[in-house]
């Protein structure tokens, strides 16, 4: 039963990508969008990197003014979080181009995802 499952799944998979796979991408063809979609995301990357520095230093401020040790750790929780989500942001646009090249996939060609 699970096989057979398995086996409908994937030959399911194969035919129905298959069109899809055919067909040229909208967003590479429209004028200009590529670029927009590019900038944008590295707008939005120059951003979170503003943030990430604006967060770290309000954080390093109000840690000279805090007393209690469970403040002191809350304000570098904070911190470590912010600096994870940075990460993921810088590194999540250069990997999808990767993987996107790998996969073939049709918006990984036209539009530059890398921020720097």
């Amino acid at each position: 039963m699970c096989r057979r499952v398995l086996l409908s799944g994937l030959v399911l998979a194969v035919i129905a990508v298959e069109p899809v796979a055919a067909q040229e991408s909208a967003v590479c063809e429209a004028d200009r969008l590529p670029e927009m979609i590019s900038g944008f995301f590295q707008l939005t990357t120059a951003i979170g990197l503003m943030g990430l520095v604006v967060v770290w230093q309000a954080d390093s401020l109000v840690e000279l003014f805090t007393l209690r040790p469970e403040q002191r750790e809350g304000l570098k929780r904070h911190k470590r979080t912010a600096l994870r989500s940075t990460v993921i942001l810088v590194v999540l646009g250069p990997l999808y181009t990767v993987a996107g090249s790998v996969m073939n996939l049709p918006l990984a060609d036209c539009v530059d995802l890398v921020p720097w």
